[in-house]
């Protein structure tokens, strides 16, 4: 459950970002094409993808693709770098089906063209692990619904209704393949639409920081699991671009910890519970080199 004290925080550095942003549309653009490559493989080693992130940034960037490296793994990432691109460039597009359809189309492209863009249906069943997809007969009107609800209740907290809707989507396990890759670039479009950057997914802990929360959801209908992921992904892609647009200088957290004399290990923990404005930068924490940690928290202090 998010509280309504880091409901203000995202808030206030939402408001922060948003006036720095002004007139800088196109750093903010590169910030986020620079930031696919991660993206992607994150997604996709989500999903057991044997990729590294420099096998993805080979293929991405450079164009190189090393031998014996899977074909589909290879299209994976390159289609699912391509739905990111459309995406940012044009992130005032509305969630709907056509779009939902339209990206899947792309996501499958080359892997499995008789499934590529339309949802189950006949005797398409799915099974994850333990969990079996909802009956092909009512994947579309549940989708019709799904979208329908997350569009028109704006009374919920948006990250309450973004961590819904993933969490229904993967619930419903709409297409025979692909779910859990567009159901996660969905969620950036969510993000884009209102306004917000983009996160990324960590494939790292997602034995206990992810996968989880979608048992949670099938046992209690609650998906405030989802929300507080969310919530911290969020601060974090908030404080980076922040970063990017104020700081002199970024470095790497070890580094200022050892400069501000901070023990390293308290300031890693601040940084993955998001109490300190430090990011990740191709699975690398960083931080500004000007920030200046608190006075008053000596218990963190070196020798």
């Amino acid at each position: 459950m998010v509280n309504r004290t880091t409901q203000s925080r995202i808030e206030s550095l939402a408001c922060r970002y948003r006036e720095l942003a002004r007139g800088r549309a196109h750093i903010l653009h590169d910030i986020a094409v620079a930031e696919i490559p991660e993206m992607v493989y994150n997604s996709n080693a989500i999903e057991n993808s044997t990729l590294t992130l420099k096998d993805t940034e080979d293929i991405l960037l450079r164009d190189i693709v090393r031998k014996n490296r899977d074909i589909r793994e290879i299209y994976e990432a390159k289609n699912l770098a391509r739905i990111m691109d459309s995406l940012l460039a044009d992130p005032a597009r509305p969630l709907n089906l056509p779009l939902i359809l339209e990206w899947h189309k792309t996501l499958l492209s080359g892997i499995n063209d008789a499934w590529a863009g339309r949802f189950r249906s006949g005797k398409e069943w799915v099974r994850v692990g333990n969990h079996i997809g909802a009956n092909p007969d009512f994947v579309l009107s549940l989708m019709d619904e799904a979208v329908s609800r997350y569009n028109t209740d704006s009374d919920e907290w948006f990250l309450s209704r973004i961590a819904w809707f993933h969490a229904e989507f993967e619930t419903v396990h709409p297409f025979c393949d692909g779910n859990g890759r567009l159901g996660r670039v969905l969620i950036n479009q969510q993000l884009l639409h209102l306004g917000y950057p983009p996160v990324i997914v960590k494939n790292k802990g997602k034995q206990t920081d992810y996968y989880p929360l979608f048992a949670r959801y099938l046992a209690t209908g609650k998906a405030d699991g989802f929300t507080s992921l969310l919530a911290l992904l969020l601060i974090e892609s908030l404080h980076k671009r922040i970063a990017y647009l104020t700081s002199r200088r970024i470095v790497p957290l070890a580094g200022w910890a050892k400069a501000a004399k901070q023990n390293a290990s308290a300031m890693l923990n601040k940084a993955k519970r998001q109490t300190i404005p430090a990011f990740r930068v191709r699975e690398k924490w960083m931080i500004d080199a000007d920030y200046e940690f608190p006075a008053d928290q000596k218990d963190n202090r070196t020798e």
